[in-house]
C-alpha cells in the first residue's frame, strides 16, 4: 500500500507556472506507475499526465501537452508535475494517483485504473 500527499498548489496568474509535488510513503514506490488527474467544480475528474514506474514513458492529455511535464524521482519517492503557461481552464484540484505497475513500463490514463489517491491540491489561475 502507498500513501500520497500532494503539495505545491496555489494561485498564479495566467501564463505563469507552478510545480506540484507528490510524496509517496513506502519502500516500493519504484514499482508503482503514477498519474496526475484534476477536477474542476462541476466537472468530472480528468486525466492530466502519467509516468511509468521507471520514468522512461510519459503520456499527456492533449489539453496540457507541451505545457506540463511529469517526472519522478524513485530515490526520493516523489512525482512532480511542472505546469507552465497556465490558463484559467487549468484551474482545478489536482490529484496524484498510484497503482502497481505491470508489464515493461505501462502507463495508465483512466482514473479507474489507479488504486491509490492523494487528497488533492488546489490550483487557481487568475485571468
Amino acid at each position: 500500500q502507498v500513501q500520497l500527499v500532494e503539495s505545491g498548489g496555489g494561485l498564479v496568474q495566467a501564463g505563469g507556472s507552478l510545480s506540484l509535488s507528490c510524496a509517496a510513503s513506502g519502500r516500493t514506490f519504484s514499482s508503482y506507475a503514477m498519474g496526475w488527474f484534476r477536477q474542476a467544480p462541476g466537472k468530472e475528474r480528468e486525466f492530466v499526465a502519467a509516468i511509468s514506474w521507471h520514468g522512461r514513458r510519459t503520456y499527456y492529455a492533449d489539453s496540457v501537452k507541451a505545457r506540463f511535464t511529469i517526472s519522478r524521482d524513485n530515490d526520493k519517492n516523489t512525482v512532480a508535475l511542472q505546469m507552465n503557461s497556465l490558463k484559467p481552464e487549468d484551474a482545478a484540484v489536482y490529484y496524484c494517483a498510484a497503482r502497481p505497475a505491470s508489464g515493461s513500463g505501462n502507463i495508465y490514463v483512466t482514473s479507474s485504473e489507479y488504486a491509490y489517491w492523494g487528497q488533492g491540491t488546489q490550483v487557481t489561475v487568475s485571468s
